[in-house]
């Protein structure tokens, strides 16, 4: 084997000059019909439910919680969030275990909840299901059996 930077082409196969119908021209894209819309991300996106619960803080953000208070009594001057969060991180950074576990804790208590919470919430039926129940029949046939019971609508 030898130990060069080339494959082995000589230089005449390299320089050669490219053949454009060989090769193709790009065309320019065809623009497509007005009559069909665009997809976007957005769209194909499921909207969120406003009942879902919220996401229970991690430990360093518990931390923060209590952090900020202090940070902004020694420093009422200072408006800048990311200040507070930059203080904040290299205070967390500095804690040892011992110091974090009370925040740790409460981080773990909030999950608990937020488990419980979100059991109930995946549980109970929704009013979009008892929808769907009644959409099931097509209106003529809902109404095709109000007439047989002599229901009027």
């Amino acid at each position: 084997m030898t130990k060069g930077k080339g494959t082995g082409k000589t230089s005449r196969e390299v320089l050669k000059p490219v053949d454009d119908r060989k090769v193709g021209k790009r065309k320019a894209a065809s623009k497509p019909e007005k009559s069909a819309p665009k997809t976007t991300k957005k769209d194909k996106k499921a909207k969120k439910d406003p009942n879902k619960p919220k996401r229970p803080p991690s430990a360093f953000f518990v931390f923060l919680e209590d952090f900020r208070k202090t940070f902004k009594a020694e420093n009422p001057n200072v408006k800048a969030v990311s200040a507070v969060g930059k203080a904040g991180g290299e205070k967390w950074k500095s804690l040892t275990k011992a110091e974090k576990a009370p925040y740790e804790a409460k981080a773990a208590k909030r999950k608990v909840e937020y488990e419980k919470l979100m059991n109930a919430y995946n549980n109970k039926p929704s009013s979009a299901d008892d929808e769907d129940e009644e959409s099931d029949k097509s209106k003529s046939e809902v109404n095709n059996e109000d007439e047989a019971s002599g229901e009027v609508v």
